[in-house]
């Protein structure tokens, strides 16, 4: 094995304090330089498990409140259509109302002008059959040419009325 070593170049005492400046080296290197960075990376690990499982959270609490605000905006629709579709059906109620009022106001009117038609008709009938009654005294006065007294106008206007009969 000596042949072998020597045919390498391998020295074994040189080989042994090689390995034992490795394994100082290591050690050290463990102690101050590996320690503080492996704790220093397992921190950082920590940290980024715990924003991630905050992301998480976040994020299912952003879900929520999307939910949330969805819900309350339908219930904002819903609510906004039902007051419009009571402020139309209060409308046409309304409207409904007033045209009724409207109808009552001008059957009203034409029941007052019919009124006053009708009542005008009787006295503008009363006066032409007075202003009659006195042509036909005034013509039988002067075709029988006497003087009527009441009993004979009165007799005299009943036939007039009686014939004419408007």
């Amino acid at each position: 094995m000596s042949d072998i070593l020597k045919t390498f170049g391998l020295d074994l005492p040189k080989f042994i304090a090689q390995v034992i400046i490795v394994l100082l080296v290591y050690a050290i290197l463990s102690k101050y330089a590996f320690g503080p960075v492996l704790a220093m990376l397992e921190a950082r690990r920590r940290r980024i498990a715990e924003g991630e499982s905050n992301l998480v959270a976040v994020k299912a609490e952003m879900d929520r409140a999307e939910e949330r605000v969805r819900e309350m905006l339908a219930k904002a629709n819903a609510d906004a259509e039902r007051l419009i579709a009571e402020a139309r059906d209060s409308a046409e109620a309304v409207r409904v109302q007033k045209s009724q009022e409207a109808i009552k106001e001008a059957q009203q009117i034409l029941e007052k002008a019919r009124e006053a038609s009708r009542l005008e008709h009787e006295s503008a009938m009363n006066e032409l059959k007075r202003d009659f009654g006195r042509l036909v005294i005034d013509a039988t006065s002067k075709v029988t040419g006497k003087v009527l007294d009441d009993k004979d106008q009165k007799r005299i206007n009943d036939e007039a009325f009686g014939q004419v009969a408007l």
